[in-house]
């Protein structure tokens, strides 16, 4: 569930809120009657603004949603690969594993213990046969394990996912994934490569991926054959090695709750193990997943969540502006009730009640459609992971909703509605009666009182003051908002000395400025993992932007002029057409500020596209450094043969250069402090002089170019490199470490802990990461072949090589060839570029996800335009009247209306696409989130003009209906009848 911290706030708040509109109601039946009427009397009105706010309540209940889906994704990984399974101790092979398994067997007495069950394991690799043709399946592991005591394991909360007898000897169970892979049926023939011999068996029967029926050694796909007892210990002494034994321990409780005993049973395992821990490694499994699960539903709804800020912003001007409609609308109305004794605080009163019953009746449609949204994200979602996957290991979308969610986005919708129509209200009641009731203008220009001159002169000194220490921090929200805060608050001391619109002017002017120049200035404030950042700076660029726009727009009409000024019909239409706006400008702010936001935030995620595909060359070259295919395989049945084989043997056709990994799994600290806990790495060892070729983003000064950190890896046992990646948690890529900075690798199954100095930050690091999908959050930390020994003793094994390919061999083919040729050897061949440009268009693919979702915001804006449209028909009602009189055509009418909503739209289109640009482009030179793509900064003229036109329409179209309706009015009847 997405935030549940703030469900009681939230219920609490409303619960206040709807108490002090039942009590308004009921204390003032005046205002009441007043409320209700309108919304009786406007059936078509009310209708636009409950579609507005259904929008922004769907917006927020969607995001919501999307972070319940990823969420449940994720804790679905804790049933389908570990069931009852909460701790994993991996022992060593030899009289130490046998005493650590032998010491654990005493944990079967501990209370807060449900089951103990040791097995053994090895890689392995399988061939099956369909349509008379091999399938093969490289990724296999190949377990023993004794079925009863499987099937009772934690059976007192649920299912080991594991039951039914055991097979017999020739034969074997398949989990699904595996049978899957191979096309394999019970009954049917397979083929299992255990420690490099083949041995056939027969399906007995395929088991759900469930529990130790999915259980694997950290990915998140395994594929499991689980053999007759004995079977795989004779294949291991036939080979003269010996299978690996796992002990998995189930906690008290249910698959869930069970976590909470986790650092008790951790203790109680390092307890059991005595003197011998140091040689086990204990994985506390359960307790990652659903902290992985919390981890990723947090970000990717609150990515969603900043995504549709945007949106939720444009719902409340649409309100805001709605109620200044109906404020000048009714100002006569208003005028009268005050003048007869009706006080403000009940005229506010009839307002809000108004607008709070238009945000009820939004709620139940908006909860439907939020549903409907994240679901539909999910859909699509799942198709995204699936390119990310490695060796089919992607996370597993399922759609969910809590009720947590849909209640804290029906609440948060709602009380952002009433905040809105509350300060609008009060605003749209502060009228002079006398003018209210002849309809005249309200005076403007006016000096700023004495009163606002003081507070708001000492609220910009103090947000000044506040200012400094943020923007020298560079805290990103602050940063942006403090200064800007402070130059607002100073505007009524400017225009003591200077006119209205030189203050307006050069206030807006001043932000915008130091929106879009605090990332050049302050640089690392885009280091921030939150998204508040970009909210807050895509606001301010906006409104900003927006109102300097509006204030200045007879000087931005200039060029156009002699179009207006025409004799003629179509001159006559384009005067009136901008006539309105430039009159009502806070109305056509606020519509423009709409139209801003959402494109703004689109063209930016168009332009991001865009620079991915640009620089995906750069990226790959980077990457690759002339390698094309990633292998990894199975050190105990490789040995050093594959690689020696490879460099000369039959399998060299095609292959120009060779080099090996040594690997090893070990724990860090986080270099970049934003976590405490040790992180899962892949360590890797380099040989000295193998590699040169692969670039650096950053070097430690006195490294003058990237071979130089390569040779310092090969000679100093303190140094080794890492990728830009490295801990990330999610959120915006971030610069949290340099060169020179240090962290503590430790190996987890001996203890032993070095402190490293980081030599260098890869330009891309992709070829250092596992390749079969073992886990999702190792990071790879790479040193010298001499380093790695030195900290992992035999745990570093070659089990991975580089490849270099010669001109004109496909690494596809190649790829294709090697797994098929090597498989008793459970090799995996990546080829690395293939990969790299697939990923890539996994995340361009996120994006268009997100533009989509950003949709329904633009759909806000032209709810927003429409609405005004519909809105101004009416108010212009008898001056249409008197224009049809005096023989205006109905056509002339009608194009007015359309060319102002084109007006506005296009306004609103252009300078969205403008910001979004240049704030991409800001992004793209400051932001270390784009460092490694050189491929330059495109304009995606296609896909910014598809958008600019797609909304460009759709704003007509939302027009047309109201342009007729102006167009239909009778002249006699308009002139005489004000409704």
């Amino acid at each position: 569930m997405m935030y549940p911290n703030l469900l009681a706030p939230l219920l609490i708040a409303l619960a206040l809120a709807l108490a002090l509109l039942v009590v308004v109601a009921v204390r003032q039946p005046v205002s009441r009657r007043l409320a209700f009427r309108q919304l009786a009397r406007r059936p078509t009105e009310a209708a636009l603004v409950i579609g507005g706010s259904v929008l922004g309540t769907a917006i927020v209940i969607g995001a919501l949603v999307v972070g319940d889906t990823l969420n449940f994704s994720v804790r679905q990984e804790a049933y389908r690969t570990l069931g009852p399974v909460d701790e994993r101790v991996v022992a060593p092979s030899g009289p130490a594993g046998h005493a650590i398994t032998g010491r654990l067997a005493a944990l079967t007495r501990d209370p807060d213990v449900d089951g103990v069950l040791t097995a053994r394991v090895s890689q392995a690799s399988a061939v099956g046969r369909s349509g008379g043709r091999p399938v093969t399946e490289p990724r296999v592991l190949a377990w023993q394990m004794n079925f009863d005591d499987a099937s009772r394991f934690g059976a007192r909360n649920g299912g080991s996912g594991l039951a039914g007898p055991a097979p017999k000897p020739g034969r074997v169970v398949l989990n699904a994934p595996l049978a899957r892979s191979l096309r394999a049926g019970a009954g049917e023939p397979v083929t299992l490569y255990l420690f490099g011999v083949p041995h056939t068996f027969r399906v007995d029967r395929v088991v759900p991926e469930r529990g130790l029926a999915g259980v694997g050694l950290g990915g998140r796909l395994n594929r499991d054959a689980f053999l007759a007892p004995g079977t795989l210990d004779a294949a291991a002494r036939a080979a003269g090695t010996e299978p690996r034994s796992v002990t998995f321990v189930s906690n008290r409780g249910g698959v869930e709750s069970g976590d909470a005993l986790t650092a008790k049973v951790t203790a109680d395992i390092h307890e059991a193990v005595g003197p011998l821990s140091a040689q086990a490694t204990v994985d506390t499994l359960k307790h990652t997943v659903l902290r992985d699960a919390r981890q990723a539903g947090d970000s990717l709804g609150a990515l969603f969540l900043m995504i549709g800020s945007f949106s939720i912003i444009a719902g409340a001007l649409l309100l805001v502006n709605i109620f200044v409609m109906l404020g000048e609308e009714r100002k006569s109305q208003m005028g009268m009730v005050r003048a007869i004794g009706m006080k403000r605080s009940r005229l506010v009163g009839s307002f809000t009640l108004e607008g709070a019953a238009y945000a009820l009746l939004s709620a139940l449609p908006a909860v439907a459609i939020g549903v409907a949204v994240g679901w539909g994200v999910a859909v699509v979602a799942a198709e995204i992971f699936q390119g990310w996957s490695v060796g089919g290991s992607s996370l597993r979308i399922t759609f969910a909703v809590t009720p947590t969610s849909i209640l804290n986005g029906a609440a948060m919708g709602l009380l952002i509605a009433f905040a809105a129509i509350l300060a609008t209200s009060v605003r749209i009641s502060r009228f002079n009666i006398i003018a209210a009731i002849r309809d005249i203008p309200s005076a403007s220009g006016s000096r700023p009182r004495r009163r606002l001159l003081v507070v708001c002169g000492a609220l910009s000194v103090l947000f000044a003051l506040a200012a400094v220490p943020a923007v020298a921090r560079s805290q990103a929200d602050a940063t942006y908002l403090l200064p800007a805060l402070a130059i607002a608050f100073a505007t009524p001391a400017l225009m003591r000395v200077m006119s209205r619109h030189a203050a307006t002017t050069l206030v807006a002017g001043t932000v915008l400025a130091w929106t879009l120049l605090a990332p050049v200035l302050r640089p690392r404030i885009f280091d921030a993992p939150s998204m508040s950042a970009y909210v807050v700076q895509g606001a301010l660029a906006a409104f900003s932007a927006v109102v300097l726009v509006s204030d200045n727009q007879k000087t931005l009409l200039r060029p156009v002029r002699r179009l207006l000024e025409r004799p003629s019909e179509s001159g006559l239409a384009a005067r009136l057409a901008v006539a309105y706006p430039l009159a009502k400008r806070f109305r056509t702010g606020a519509t423009l500020v709409m139209y801003t936001l959402i494109v703004l935030v689109l063209v930016l995620l168009t332009e991001i596209s865009g620079i991915l595909r640009a620089g995906v060359d750069g990226v790959v070259a980077d990457a690759t450094a002339g390698y094309s295919l990633r292998l990894d395989y199975n050190p105990q049945v490789a040995g050093d043969r594959l690689v020696s084989d490879l460099r000369g043997g039959p399998p060299a056709d095609g292959i120009s250069a060779v080099t090996p990994l040594l690997n090893a799994t070990g724990r860090a600290s986080d270099p970049g402090h934003r976590s405490t806990r040790p992180l899962d790495v892949a360590a890797v060892g380099v040989p000295n002089g193998a590699i040169s070729g692969i670039t650096f983003r950053e070097r430690l000064p006195g490294l003058p170019d990237d071979p130089a950190v390569w040779h310092a890896l090969a000679t100093d046992s303190r140094l080794v490199v890492i990728d830009g990646f490295f801990g990330s948690t999610g959120g915006p890529a971030g610069d949290f470490y340099d060169p020179g900075d240090t962290l503590t690798l430790t190996d987890p199954r001996t203890g032993l802990s070095q402190q490293k100095v980081i030599a260098g930050v890869l330009s891309n690091g992709m070829v250092f990461y596992p390749g079969t999908g073992a886990s999702s959050t190792t990071y790879p930390v790479v040193m010298g072949d001499r380093t790695m020994r030195q900290l992992f003793g035999d745990q570093a094994q070659n089990a991975s090589a580089l490849v270099s390919t010669r001109p004109g061999t496909s690494p596809d083919a190649l790829a294709t060839r090697l797994q098929g040729e090597r498989l008793p050897a459970s090799l995996v061949a990546t080829p690395i570029a293939s990969e790299i440009r697939h990923q890539f268009d996994s995340s361009t693919a996120f994006f268009h996800l997100m533009q989509g979702f950003l949709a329904l915001g633009l759909g806000v804006g032209v709810t927003g335009l429409g609405v005004v449209m519909v809105r101004a028909v009416r108010e212009r009602r008898r001056t249409i009247g008197i224009l049809r009189a005096l023989g205006f055509r109905a056509r002339t009418v009608r194009r007015s209306f359309l060319w102002e909503s084109a007006f506005v739209a296009l306004e609103g289109i252009v300078l969205g696409s403008l910001l979004g640009v240049l704030t991409t482009w800001l992004m793209y030179r400051n932001s270390a989130a784009f460092t490694g793509l050189e491929g330059g900064f495109p304009i995606e003229w296609t896909s910014i003009c598809g958008l600019a036109a797609a909304t460009f329409t759709a704003s007509l179209l939302a027009t047309v209906g109201p342009a007729r309706r102006a167009a239909a009015i009778r002249p006699a009847r308009a002139v005489r009848v004000s409704d």
